[in-house]
């Protein structure tokens, strides 16, 4: 269970990183919010989405907090595109970025800078581009974050790949064949790929095929694939944030990634069964 303390401190994280993403997409100017919004303070062309990245950093610090509590060795691959303004937000947050680009500094001048750069010509992409810290993936082009995240993990078989997947994503031709990497895995010597589906529903044109189905439809269709299901889902953010962490757990267990290294030469199953 999740005691109180670490569940503020949780929800902190992820409203900062909700301000900052929200920030890129829509402020040109006042990033503190210290007088009252004015037209001129609003960017005349927005870009990136502020859809998909509520739930992006609702995973980012999540999965920060399971690196912690169990020393795994976890990366993030993010699939939604246009879903920058979450993972920028966060590796500024944790100092990565004003790491890299120092001109990009920890105050106010700084998330003036972060916000004015973002979507804007000379400054960074609205999507994860290689400008992002850590990043392997493309996200401007849709279809192929869970084929990236199998290919990472072959032959590290202590990595895990966490691999966030937008529900428009999902109805590419590429990613629906990508579910079937998994049977390239071999489990004594590859690595496990945990795939998060981001089911909010819409895509940019419309609905979505796979945010329309039933819970107990989805869990069929996912186990035809190979893939055991677990939901988090709700209104009620302190909610959401208690159901993550057994979530987290029963999705690593059932990957056998909480195995003992000599012990994954035994592993007879493929991840996922």
């Amino acid at each position: 269970m999740i005691n109180e303390q670490t569940l503020a401190g949780l929800h902190a994280y992820w409203q900062a990183a909700n301000y900052l993403a929200a920030g890129q997409i829509y402020l040109l100017d006042n990033p503190l919010m210290k007088e009252a919004l004015r037209p001129e303070h609003i960017k005349p062309r927005l870009l990136g989405h502020w859809g998909t990245s509520p739930g992006l950093n609702l995973i980012y610090v999540h999965l920060n907090r399971l690196i912690k509590d169990t020393d795994a060795d976890i990366f993030l691959i993010c699939g939604p595109g246009h879903g920058a303004p979450a993972i920028v937000a966060n590796t500024y947050l944790e100092g990565t970025y004003a790491e890299l680009y120092p001109k990009v500094t920890e105050d106010e001048a700084g998330i003036k800078q972060l916000f004015r750069q973002f979507s804007t010509p000379g400054g960074i992409p609205s999507h994860v581009s290689a400008h992002t810290p850590g990043s392997i993936h493309e996200g401007g082009e849709l279809g192929y974050a869970l084929v990236h995240a199998f290919g990472a993990v072959f032959d590290h078989p202590d990595l895990i790949a966490a691999c966030v997947i937008g529900d428009g994503e999902a109805e590419t031709g590429p990613l629906a064949g990508s579910w079937k990497s998994i049977n390239f895995l071999n489990p004594a010597r590859d690595g496990a790929v945990l795939p998060i589906l981001h089911l909010n529903g819409y895509k940019i044109s419309g609905p979505t095929v796979l945010g329309r189905m039933a819970d107990d439809e989805l869990e069929q269709f996912f186990d035809s694939q190979g893939y055991q299901a677990y939901f988090v889902e709700g209104t009620d953010p302190l909610d959401v944030h208690r159901k993550w962490p057994p979530r987290w757990i029963a999705a690593m267990s059932v990957s056998g990634l909480y195995r003992k290294p000599h012990e994954k030469a035994n592993r007879a199953k493929r991840p996922g069964r």
